[in-house]
């Protein structure tokens, strides 16, 4: 029996039809969604991130500005972009695109950004408002994650979720989340020493460590929920999670596939914390 698929391209566009009808609604008000997105060097991987993120703004009817800048720019001059950006009451989510070149602290540009604007939610008061349980920027791509669990209608309560990975971005947000929703929960990483023992013991399993075949279908117990995070290329140079997709989905309940699993939920909910910040922004004025 196969797993079956949570498909992420689906449930965006369901939730982007939603966030086009509210934004309607903001402009009657006179407010229009607005995202800037800051672009600096040419890395590649970047580019087409940034381009679908725009073209997302657009779709929804956003307001969506693309500042782009040398590899070359200064850390001051950056943060001068940022702060006139802050200050920008047409713009109501400010993403700075990482990476960014070596001389420019990253850490240093996030905290820049009004924690009101900080949509990516990486800004250390919006993760201390998910750690302490407050109203807050949910980081995207976690935030996505549970979006699809609440659409395949998953209690997670009292179930264990495995999370493997660590990072600011994807691993302690959502072990975060995932313990909000009253599962108990085990956050993996390089130096855990027998991971199996660990994902075995899994009713939902969170593969986020960009590695290919972090997974395997001997690690994962029958009807588990697996979802991919990883976003690697297989030795064709196709795009491939940290999940041994055809193997795991023999094993697994439901799975998310990569490409067109929580990939484009990671923008989708960027739009939702936009679209946020407009409406605090539509009501205080």
């Amino acid at each position: 029996m196969a797993a079956q698929l949570i498909d992420g391209v689906a449930l965006s566009q369901q939730l982007r039809d939603q966030f086009a009808q509210e934004t309607l609604a903001l402009k009657a008000m006179g407010v229009t969604p607005g995202l800037a997105v800051i672009l600096v060097g040419d890395d590649q991987a970047s580019q087409v991130y940034v381009r679908n993120k725009v073209k997302a703004c657009e779709q929804a009817g956003f307001h969506s500005v693309l500042v782009r800048q040398p590899a070359s720019l200064s850390e001051a001059d950056l943060l001068a972009c940022v702060q006139s950006l802050n200050l920008d009451p047409t713009i109501h989510g400010i993403l700075v695109q990482l990476p960014l070149p070596k001389h420019i602290d990253a850490q240093k540009m996030i905290e820049a950004i009004s924690p009101e604007k900080d949509v990516d939610g990486f800004h250390v008061s919006s993760a201390g408002a998910l750690m302490t349980g407050l109203p807050g920027f949910w980081p995207c791509t976690p935030h996505g994650c549970m979006k699809m669990l609440e659409h395949i209608g998953y209690n997670l309560r009292g179930k264990h979720a495995v999370v493997i990975g660590r990072s600011n971005i994807v691993g302690k947000p959502m072990a975060m989340m995932l313990l909000q929703q009253n599962a108990t929960v085990t956050l993996c990483h390089s130096a855990t020493p027998d991971l199996k023992h660990h994902t075995l013991q899994a009713d939902v399993i969170v593969a986020a460590v960009g590695k290919r075949h972090v997974l395997t279908a001997d690690m994962v117990k029958p009807g588990a929920v697996v979802i991919d995070v990883g976003m690697n290329r297989d030795g064709q140079g196709k795009l491939c999670g940290d999940v041994d997709f055809e193997a795991v989905r023999l094993v697994a309940g439901h799975i998310t596939p990569v490409p067109g699993g929580v990939g484009p939920m990671t923008i989708t909910m960027l739009l939702a914390n936009t679209l946020i910040s407009a409406r605090c922004a539509a009501h205080t004025h």
